[in-house]
């Protein structure tokens, strides 16, 4: 008998990227582009996969689906389901890994770049007919930073971070890998976090959001950066404190971030990041990770996490 699956957030993988991978297993799929959490129990019913990118599976859900076979999670955090519920019940967990190292790192820099270089600032003075107006060759409006022999803070040294590494490298950064927050103890290769903050020139996080990490960034983190600094979260938005990142940026504490995740997405008009006119910050809609190539290998993965649980 073919096997039923779902998934149940199409539509955060993107129109632009095929599903053949999916299709082409020996499964009845049923793709909705959103799922309400009101929803979910109904279109899970009688599915031996469901694949989740964000929607939540929690033991209420679980423990109502006995067909349930395995959840396929859509990303690299599992945070939406309840695997120790999903263990108990012999549904198998599986998730994405490795797959947006190259997309990641490339907008790290593009953000970099753009704080750095003021790119945007330039191209808008021209359009306002400014660099016809000047009585020089150029214009000289905003500073311009050269990355080499500067220093590169890293906050979190997995896959994604060694990416990033790699081009600050290039770049010729000096590269600081920050140690656990409070640490007793220095592992080789690691810088003190304290340190990695007050001697970074960019620091840049990739650390997971945990209970260890919610709010890593706060009002006394910001104190310790360089007033010439720049912040760059293309992790999680909960690392850092949202209102203390304004508070900072307000009084030139660091001279500037770039900030791709928020404690909530999507985010309420009432976001203060987004309320706060700020020349300073750059805020992205959660785009790090979505090259086309990275999907394209996201779908290819998660197909093959099924077809390897599943034995298909």
């Amino acid at each position: 008998m073919k096997l039923n699956g779902v998934f149940l957030d199409r539509a955060s993988l993107g129109d632009d990227i095929e599903l053949n991978p999916l299709t082409d297993l020996a499964i009845n799929w049923t793709f909705y582009s959103h799922t309400c959490p009101e929803e979910t129990l109904e279109r899970c019913l009688d599915m031996d996969v469901v694949i989740s990118n964000k929607v939540i599976l929690d033991q209420t859900i679980l423990e109502q689906l006995p067909r349930l076979k395995h959840i396929a999670v859509a990303a690299t955090g599992t945070n939406n389901v309840d695997k120790e519920c999903a263990k108990k019940l012999d549904i198998q967990v599986s998730n994405v890994v490795n797959y947006a190292s190259s997309s990641v790192a490339q907008l790290v820099f593009s953000l970099i770049l753009e704080l750095v270089n003021h790119t945007t600032k330039y191209a808008q003075l021209v359009q306002q007919g400014k660099w016809s107006e000047s009585r020089t060759f150029c214009l000289l409006d905003f500073p311009i930073m050269e990355l080499a022999g500067k220093t590169m803070g890293l906050i979190g040294y997995g896959s994604l971070a060694k990416s990033v590494e790699h081009l600050a490298k290039a770049f010729g950064m000096r590269v600081l890998i920050a140690e656990h927050k409070g640490a007793a103890e220095i592992r080789e290769g690691r810088t003190a976090f304290d340190r990695v903050l007050k001697e970074s020139d960019i620091v840049s996080l990739h650390c997971p959001l945990n209970p260890e990490t919610d709010n890593l960034i706060g009002a006394a983190e910001f104190a310790l950066m360089k007033p010439s600094a720049i912040l760059i979260n293309t992790a999680r938005g909960g690392i850092i404190s949202e209102q203390d990142l304004v508070g900072a940026l307000k009084a030139n504490t660091i001279a500037g971030a770039a900030i791709d995740v928020l404690t909530q997405e999507p985010p309420s008009q009432e976001q203060i990041l987004l309320n706060t006119q700020l020349d300073n910050l750059i805020v992205t809609p959660h785009i790090a990770w979505a090259s086309q190539e990275a999907r394209l290998r996201l779908i290819t993965q998660l197909a093959q996490n099924i077809k390897n649980s599943l034995k298909i």
